[in-house]
C-alpha cells in the first residue's frame, strides 16, 4: 500500500477529544494492550498529529504520528499498527516468519506467498481468514511487515503451504516507514530456539534450491507488466475489502482437537443448546425469549476456559441456528411480537435431548482456568459526606471547622448538639425543642421564617442543617486510599435511545466513577448480547467514556451491574 510515495492532504495536531476516542479505539482493536500500554502508545500531553493522505492507488488513509514516527494508520475504519509500534509491542499480533531474501519483494509491494513461510517447531500461529498478522524474519522476532491472512492456518496446512498467504499492507522500508525516523528493526530474540537460527560458528543460513524457486515464483506472481510495480489483489477483492472479510477466529481451541476452529465452535454451540434444554429450561418458562435463552441459559452451560461466540460459528446468527434446531423438530420458534422471537415449545422427548450426556469438566482445563482467572471486580465503598458552605461558617467555627471542611453526617450531628448545649439553647420546659439563636436562624431558616419560628424539634433542626450543607462523597476502592470529592456522585446512567434508522441502542455512562472499565464492560456485553458495541467519549463529560450497545439491552445490563456476573 505504501510501496510508492503518497500524497498528504492535511497534517494537524490532534484534539483532546479525538485523542481520548483514539485510546478507546485502540483498546477495542487491540485488547492485548493494557491500559498503561495504551497510554504509552497514545500519550496524553506529548506532540501527537493526525495526517490524512492518499496512497498511490487512491486509498484514503489516516495516519497517527507520535514523536515524529507514524504509530497507527486507519483504513476503511480499521486500525493498523505500524512497524514502529510493533517493535515496542512485538506480541501485539500473531507473527509469522519468513526468509530475509523475501523482505525485498515485500517492500516492493508483493504479497507473502505460503512457500516463503518458515514453520517453527511449535507450528504456525492459529489465525483465521481476514485476521491481521505480523511478519518477521528468521532469527529476529521484530516484525518487518503487517498483512491480512488470505486463509486460515488450517487452510494453509491443507494446501501444503501453497498459494497466497497474506495481503501485505505495510512494511519496513516502505514510504510510511520513511516518513518516520527511519530506524532499523531492533534485535528481539525468538521465543524458543529455532533449528533454523544457526549459531555463529555455523555461519549464515542458505536457502535450498526449492525454496529459491518458490521465492522466484513469489516475485513473478507479484509483477505487473505495465508499471513494473508489484500490486497484489486479495482474490477478486482489494486489500481494504479483504480486511473486512468476516473472520471465524477468536475461539480458545482445544489443541488436541483436529477439527477446524469453526467446527469446534459449532460443536460447542450444539452442546450448550442441548445442555440448556436438558438442565436449565423448565416448561413453565415457555414461551421464552430467544435472547433470554441465549444469555441466561446457553452461556451458563459453556465449559470453563471456552468462549461461546455464535458469530464465529458456521451459523453466524442465533436466529439461523434456532431455525436449524426447529427444522430438526427439537424446538418451535415464533415471533410473538414484531421483531422479537420466542421459543414456544420444546420436544423434551427428542432423541437428541434424551441421549445428551453432560460432559465432565476436564481437570486440566479447570486448573488452567483457575490459574489464569483475573482478579474479580469488587465495588467501591461509597460514603455520603457534607461540605461547610460560606453561609454556615459561623455555626461550625466554634468546633474548629471553616468553609470547605468535609464532615460525615455523625460529625455534623455531634457539632450541632454540642453547639446547642454549650449556648444553653435546649428548651428548659421541653427537652425535645431547641431555641434558635441568631446564628441558627441565619443558617437554617428561610427568610419568611426568621421572625415566626423561634424553636425547632431536634430532628427538624438536624435535618434542616444537613440540607443546607453542600453534598460531597468519599469513594474507597479495595486496597486504595479513599478519594473525596465535592458534589453528588453520578449514578450509572442507562439510556435507551432510538436512532434515525428507527433502531434502538442502549447507552451507558459514568462507569468509571465506580471503577468499571468501559472497554471491559463493552466486551462482556458484546459476548453476552451477541450485539455490536462501541466505546466513545461521553458528550459533555471530560475524560469520560460511554458504551453503546445495539438494541434494548437493559436486562443484560442489570444482570451485569447487579452482581450476577463476576466482572
Amino acid at each position: 500500500m505504501f510501496a510508492k510515495a503518497f500524497r498528504v492532504k492535511s497534517n494537524t495536531a490532534i484534539k483532546g477529544s479525538d485523542r481520548r476516542k483514539l485510546r478507546a479505539d485502540v483498546t477495542a482493536a487491540f485488547p492485548a494492550l493494557g491500559t498503561d500500554q495504551v497510554s504509552e502508545l497514545v500519550p496524553g500531553k506529548e506532540e501527537f498529529n493526525t495526517v490524512k493522505l492518499y496512497a498511490h492507488r487512491g486509498d484514503a488513509v489516516t495516519v497517527y504520528v507520535s514523536g515524529g514516527n507514524p504509530i497507527l494508520f486507519e483504513l476503511e475504519k480499521n486500525l493498523y499498527p505500524t512497524v514502529y509500534t510493533l517493535w515496542s509491542y512485538p506480541d501485539l499480533l500473531p507473527t509469522f516468519t519468513t526468509w530475509p531474501l523475501v523482505l525485498e519483494k515485500l517492500v516492493g509491494g508483493a504479497d507473502l506467498m505460503l512457500p516463503g513461510l518458515v514453520v517453527p517447531p511449535a507450528g504456525l500461529p492459529q489465525v483465521q481468514r481476514g485476521d491481521l498478522c505480523a511478519i518477521a524474519l528468521v532469527g529476529n522476532r521484530a516484525p518487518v511487515a503487517i498483512g491480512v491472512a488470505a486463509m486460515s492456518t488450517a487452510e494453509m496446512l491443507t494446501s501444503g503451504l501453497k498459494g497466497r498467504g497474506f495481503s501485505v499492507l505495510h512494511t519496513y522500508q516502505d514510504h510510511l516507514w520513511r516518513s518516520g525516523d527511519k530506524s532499523s528493526p531492533p534485535s528481539i530474540a525468538p521465543l524458543a530456539l529455532d533449528p533454523l537460527d544457526l549459531s555463529e560458528e555455523k555461519g549464515s543460513v542458505q536457502a535450498d534450491p526449492a525454496l529459491q524457486g518458490d521465492m522466484r515464483r513469489l516475485t513473478l506472481e507479484g509483477e505487473e507488466e505495465e508499471s513494473g510495480e508489484v500490486q497484489q489483489m486479495y482474490g477478486e477483492k482489494s486489500l481494504s475489502e479483504a480486511s473486512e472479510d468476516p473472520s471465524p477466529g477468536g475461539l480458545n481451541p482445544d489443541p488436541t482437537d483436529s477439527r477446524t476452529l469453526q467446527e469446534q465452535m459449532d460443536a460447542l454451540l450444539q452442546r450448550c443448546f442441548l445442555q440448556a434444554l436438558k438442565c436449565r429450561v423448565k416448561k413453565a418458562e415457555l414461551p421464552l425469549l430467544t435472547s433470554t435463552f441465549l444469555g441466561s441459559h446457553m452461556f451458563s452451560c459453556c465449559p470453563e476456559g471456552r468462549q461461546l461466540d455464535i458469530k464465529k460459528s458456521s451459523y453466524r446468527k442465533l436466529s439461523k441456528f434456532l431455525q436449524q434446531m426447529q427444522q430438526e423438530h427439537i424446538i418451535q420458534v415464533k415471533e410473538l411480537s414484531k421483531g422479537v422471537e420466542s421459543i414456544v415449545a420444546v420436544d423434551w422427548k427428542h432423541p437428541r435431548i434424551t441421549s445428551f450426556v453432560i460432559p465432565e469438566p476436564s481437570p486440566t482445563s479447570q486448573t488452567i482456568q483457575e490459574g489464569s482467572r483475573e482478579q474479580p471486580y469488587h465495588p467501591p465503598d461509597i460514603k455520603s459526606l457534607y461540605c461547610v458552605p460560606a453561609s454556615m461558617t459561623l455555626l461550625f467555627q466554634e468546633s474548629g471547622h471553616k468553609k470547605g471542611s468535609i464532615l460525615e453526617g455523625a460529625e455534623v450531628r455531634a457539632i450541632i448538639i454540642s453547639y446547642a448545649k454549650k449556648n444553653d439553647l435546649v428548651d428548659a420546659d421541653n427537652k425535645n425543642l431547641v431555641k434558635l439563636d441568631p446564628i441558627l436562624c441565619d443558617c437554617i431558616l428561610e427568610k419568611d421564617e426568621q421572625h415566626t419560628v423561634m424553636k425547632l424539634p431536634w430532628d427538624s433542626l438536624l435535618t434542616r442543617c444537613l440540607e443546607k450543607l453542600q453534598p460531597a462523597y468519599q469513594v474507597t476502592f479495595p486496597g486504595q486510599e479513599p478519594i473525596v470529592k465535592k458534589g453528588k456522585i453520578c449514578p450509572i446512567d442507562i439510556t435507551l435511545a432510538q436512532r434515525a434508522s428507527n433502531k434502538k441502542v442502549t447507552v451507558v455512562r459514568n462507569l468509571e466513577a465506580y471503577g468499571l472499565d468501559p472497554c471491559l464492560v463493552a466486551a462482556i456485553l458484546q459476548q453476552r448480547c451477541q450485539a455490536s458495541t462501541t466505546v466513545t467519549p461521553a458528550p459533555g463529560a471530560k475524560d469520560s467514556l460511554q458504551v453503546q450497545i445495539q438494541g434494548n439491552q437493559v436486562h443484560h445490563l442489570s444482570w451485569l451491574l447487579l452482581g450476577e456476573h463476576p466482572l
